[in-house]
């Protein structure tokens, strides 16, 4: 997913500078008048702006949906890690408890004896 995004902004950057390039050299080459090439260039700025404003409003939807994608993963593994550790515990707490029994057995038995 990631590396289709990466060629994605690689493709658009390719046709943006593309374009600049092409825009430049009809614009250098082109025989107009100083109030057409102004307009055209006023309109090629609006053009790219725009191109630049879609683009930016496309790498932060991905952005966000990136963070809340591994905010999710992020409190998923911190949920089953407190579990874990919650079952973890609870076991140490049986163990001990199984084995304070025995002892307490052991001495009662040994007290009952002598």
């Amino acid at each position: 997913m990631n590396e289709n995004e990466s060629d994605l902004g690689a493709f658009l950057a390719g046709f943006v500078i593309g374009a600049l390039v092409g825009a430049a050299t009809a614009l250098i080459l082109a025989p107009q008048s100083g109030q057409a090439t102004r307009s055209q260039l006023a309109g090629f700025s609006t053009d790219l702006r725009q191109a630049s404003e879609e683009r930016l409003d496309q790498v932060r939807h991905a952005a966000d949906s990136y963070s809340r994608e591994y905010r999710d993963r992020a409190e998923a593994i911190i949920s089953d890690t407190r579990s874990r550790a919650q079952d973890l515990a609870q076991q140490a707490t049986d163990q001990g408890r199984i084995v304070l029994d025995a002892g307490r057995d052991q001495v009662e038995n040994g007290s009952s004896a002598g």
